[in-house]
């Protein structure tokens, strides 16, 4: 039997079942991936494996033999491949194959699946607890809307009329843009490849949406930004993540206080650090807030998938993520991403 607790695991298959295996099995305590070999280093899971700084390989031999794996998992669909694994690999390897493989496949599709649709319906709870913002913030331009169609009817100077034709196209404008925000957001959450984000930019959408969650007039906004804050990945499972953070950021403070957003550039790696000055977390309840379903919010106001998600999102980016709360002054959310490989350094 393989020991779990120091499994070496390399993935014979770049396909898209080697992509979902390295986005599972990376998140997975004590297990380490040593590498993925396809003919094709073109494939999906070539592409993803080297945005994790996995070891990559066309040649499979070079994985079989290696004798610190212990773990072989065949998703070539290849029914040569276990006759070759068979001459080639080390004493004491293990191997998942065939029908066993087919079942693992099957497995991961299914946690896949199940992941969207948690992600899409705590998006859907997220917006109805938007309603009240989002209203308002609608409001305010079509009633401008409505003012200056009014004025227009009598008004008979050309220069006035175009002035108010100009603020009505202004004000449709920034609904359209609150409408584009929530469209993007609500979305279902598809398996984009991974692609170079900047961070702050992403924070700043974010923003917009999630500055939806409560009344935001006396909350003041800091924002420390360092250049270049750019990592590789899936654009809207990050957005829905910093939406998450931003809005519970938002709510914690009732209105007032003070949220900071900043991002920071280390040798190996870029973070995020979402603060607030709101009414902080219990230290008894710092262990279950990424447990799903956990909430301390009435019934109706939440759904305790919010930071279970987020965290999902953190490890499937292959990245860390802390919190540090003090009851009374505030909580602050760290994401910690690996520094993405420069395109110089790829085979």
């Amino acid at each position: 039997m393989v020991n779990l607790s120091s499994t070496k695991v390399a993935i014979l298959g770049g396909g898209k079942g080697g992509t979902l295996l390295l986005d599972l099995l990376s998140q997975v305590p004590d297990l380490e991936i040593v590498g993925i070999a396809d003919k094709d280093l073109t494939a999906p899971a070539i592409k993803r494996a080297r945005d994790l700084k996995i070891k990559v390989t066309d040649q499979v031999s070079d994985l079989i033999g290696d004798h610190g794996v212990n773990l072989l998992v065949d998703v070539t669909g290849d029914p040569e491949m276990e006759r070759f694994i068979a001459g080639h690999k080390g004493p004491g390897v293990e191997v998942l194959g065939g029908a066993a493989a087919k079942l693992l496949w099957n497995l991961v599709q299914y946690e896949s699946k199940l992941q969207a649709q948690l992600f899409h319906i705590d998006k859907l709870a997220g917006i109805g607890s938007f309603v009240a913002g989002i209203a308002h913030d609608i409001n305010n331009p079509l009633q401008l809307v409505l003012g200056y169609a009014e004025g227009i009817l009598d008004e008979q100077d050309p220069a006035i009329i175009r002035e108010y034709a100009t603020e009505i196209i202004q004000a449709v404008k920034r609904t359209s843009a609150i409408c584009t925000g929530l469209t993007q957001y609500t979305r279902r959450i598809t398996a984009d490849e991974f692609v170079e984000v900047d961070l702050n930019r992403k924070l700043e959408d974010a923003l917009k949406i999630a500055r939806h969650a409560t009344v935001f007039q006396d909350l003041s906004v800091v924002k420390e930004y360092a250049p270049k804050a750019v990592i590789r990945a899936r654009p809207e499972e990050l957005l829905h993540a910093l939406v998450n953070l931003i809005a519970n950021a938002i709510q914690a403070m009732e209105g007032r206080g003070t949220l900071t957003l900043g991002t920071r550039c280390e040798a190996n790696s870029i973070s995020v650090t979402i603060s607030d000055t709101g009414c902080g977390i219990p230290k008894d309840h710092l262990e279950k807030i990424f447990e799903a379903f956990f909430t301390t919010k009435p019934p109706g106001k939440g759904t305790g998938l919010g930071l279970y998600n987020v965290k999902a999102v953190v490890e499937q980016h292959f990245g860390k993520l802390s919190v540090d709360s003090e009851v009374g002054r505030g909580t602050t959310f760290r994401l910690r991403f690996p520094q993405p490989e420069q395109p110089t350094q790829r085979p």
